[in-house]
Parts: structure tokens; C-alpha cells; sequence
């Protein structure tokens, strides 16, 4: 069964998902790439997990690096897995560009080259906002691109943490 809870963040109405024991999603509501349908057919129920990551996102929101990451489960093409955990690896603060990124996923495969878009496309889906921090991606030449919570979310993040 699929679970979901409902927070509100400063920057708007988040829905959380879980599998029960894991964090399998994060979304502001009516971002890009939105499940509708998953979540319609949800669960709504206060679970430990939820408990885990309110506390993460209230630690976050209030202006701190959050000193713990709770249980998630990413459910992904090996690809876009690989690209998360470099995104998992960005401190807090900081930020990467997609070339970068790239650069490291290249390296990993053993390849000259990565495409940089298509980096682009597996961060653009992440299921699990802000604690798998894509908003930390940026691009080559320091440019803040796309964002599926709205590019003003981005800012905003990236201004909390004092990235910008």
C-alpha cells in the first residue's frame, strides 16, 4: 500500500509518499512531473517516516543543514540512480553544474563523454525534492535553469541555504 501525508512548507503545499517504511517521494503540490493518479489513489496516514522527514524539512526550513537523511527508496532507471546519488552527495549550500555531473557519470561508465542533458532529464524527475537536492544543479555557466517546483522555488532554496 502507498501512503502519503500533506505539509506545509514556506514555499507552498508539499505531498509526501511512502511505501510504509521508506520516503518514495516529495513533490510540491502541482510541480512538473506530479502523480496525480499515484497519489490519488493513496493513503493519507501519519507514519514514522512522515515524522522523519518533517523533521528534515523543519530542520531545513528553518536555515540548518539537516544532520541526518531519512530511509528513502528511489525507484529509478540505474542511470538516474546513479545521477541521485551525486545529487545526495552535493553539500548543503553548495551547488554543481550538469556538466559536472555528467563528468562524474562518464567516469563511473568508464566513457569519454556523458550528455549533460541528459543528466538534465533524470534530475528534472526526481521523485524525492529538496532531500535528494536537485535544486543544487546549475547550469555550466552559473545560470539558474530549470526547476520542477518553479524557478522561483529554486531561488528561494538556494537563497536559504546561502548558495546564491
Amino acid at each position: 500500500m502507498d501512503y502519503i501525508y500533506h505539509y506545509n512548507s514556506p514555499l507552498g503545499s508539499i505531498t509526501l509518499a511512502s511505501s510504509g517504511e521508506s520516503l518514495t517521494g516529495l513533490w510540491f503540490d502541482g510541480q512538473k512531473f506530479f502523480p496525480h493518479k499515484p497519489i490519488s489513489e493513496s493513503t493519507e496516514e501519519e507514519l514514522p517516516i512522515f515524522t522523519q522527514a518533517i523533521k528534515w524539512l523543519n530542520t531545513y526550513f528553518g536555515g540548518k543543514a539537516p544532520d541526518f537523511t531519512p530511509p528513502i527508496s528511489l525507484t529509478a532507471t540505474p542511470f538516474r540512480k546513479a545521477v541521485y546519488e551525486i545529487l545526495l552527495s552535493i553539500p548543503y549550500g553548495h551547488t554543481m553544474t550538469y556538466g559536472e555531473i555528467a563528468a562524474i557519470i562518464a567516469e563511473q561508465k568508464g566513457t569519454h563523454r556523458m550528455s549533460a542533458q541528459a543528466v538534465g532529464g533524470a534530475v528534472g524527475h526526481n521523485p524525492i525534492s529538496i532531500i535528494v537536492p536537485c535544486h543544487r544543479v546549475i547550469g555550466t555557466d552559473g545560470s539558474l535553469t530549470g526547476y520542477a517546483g518553479g524557478l522561483d522555488r529554486k531561488i528561494k532554496l538556494l537563497t536559504l541555504e546561502k548558495a546564491l
